[in-house]
């Protein structure tokens, strides 16, 4: 009969989950860069620098920002329930507590995908794509889903809802009750949807006041589901409904139109 070793600490196994989000978030910012080079070619072809060096560059940083932010989002917020479940009890060897809902998170990522997207298209003039340039584009948008899934879950459900839940609950005693929780999930959402607005402006997207609106609402209005689902399901739920999401938004949107 086998047995099984010993838990590791919680701070070794912390270290070591953020060193897998870090890792995982080189790769995903890897497989972004066709995507942005694409959608911001214009501004891309007037930087000083070679291509090479910045994508380089951002994949380093990238990469340390997840590993930082994803320890710093477990050591403050597993105490109150905020964690990566499936991870941690891969990394312990153990059976998570928690139980899984991957069939229920698809669905909800691929209804919020598809959400965004009608609100997205209607009243606008978006011309149809056709032939190679939909499967270039819908090859592009399947590597840019796992930068978002992977990356701006950890930054901003891992790291930000498990940050704004410890300091909001520490004005309580350190005490979290489900307000406190449902106030981090709504403001990390609004900041998740307005760390979208660089890249609209540089591709010009945002280009008037509603537009930016459209922008922050519609992805905060996704992000608060992402952010639903950390809380209750953990952080691995988030990253698949997100994924699931940006599927429908930039592969199948794309063959579809």
């Amino acid at each position: 009969m086998s047995v099984l070793p010993p838990a590791l600490p919680a701070r070794h196994a912390n270290l070591k989950i953020a060193l897998l989000l870090g890792a995982a978030a080189m790769l995903a910012t890897l497989a972004l860069m066709p995507y942005l080079v694409a959608m911001m070619s214009q501004k891309l072809a007037h930087i000083p620098v070679p291509l090479s060096v910045v994508i380089a560059a951002q994949t380093a940083q990238t990469a340390v920002l997840c590993w930082l932010v994803g320890w710093l989002g477990l050591y403050l917020g597993s105490s109150y329930g905020l964690d990566a479940p499936w991870l941690r009890s891969r990394i312990e060897r153990r059976s998570s507590s928690m139980h899984s809902r991957w069939a229920w998170t698809i669905f909800l990522g691929f209804i919020a995908g598809a959400i965004v997207l009608g609100l997205s298209l209607s009243g606008s003039s978006e011309m149809p794509q056709h032939g190679r340039q939909a499967l270039a584009n819908a090859g592009r948008g399947f590597l840019a889903s796992f930068y978002g899934g992977i990356v701006e879950e950890t930054e901003f459900r891992l790291g930000l809802i498990s940050v704004l839940v410890w300091l909001i609950a520490r004005c309580n005693g350190r005490i979290a009750t489900s307000w406190m929780f449902v106030v981090a999930i709504i403001l990390a959402a609004l900041l998740f949807g307005a760390g979208h607005l660089p890249a609209a402006f540089a591709s010009g997207m945002a280009h008037a006041t509603w537009p930016v609106l459209r922008i922050i609402l519609l992805n905060a209005l996704v992000g608060s589901v992402f952010g639903w689902l950390f809380w209750k399901y953990g952080l691995e739920h988030a990253m698949v409904a997100h994924f699931s999401a940006d599927i429908v938004l930039h592969v199948i949107a794309p063959l579809a139109l």
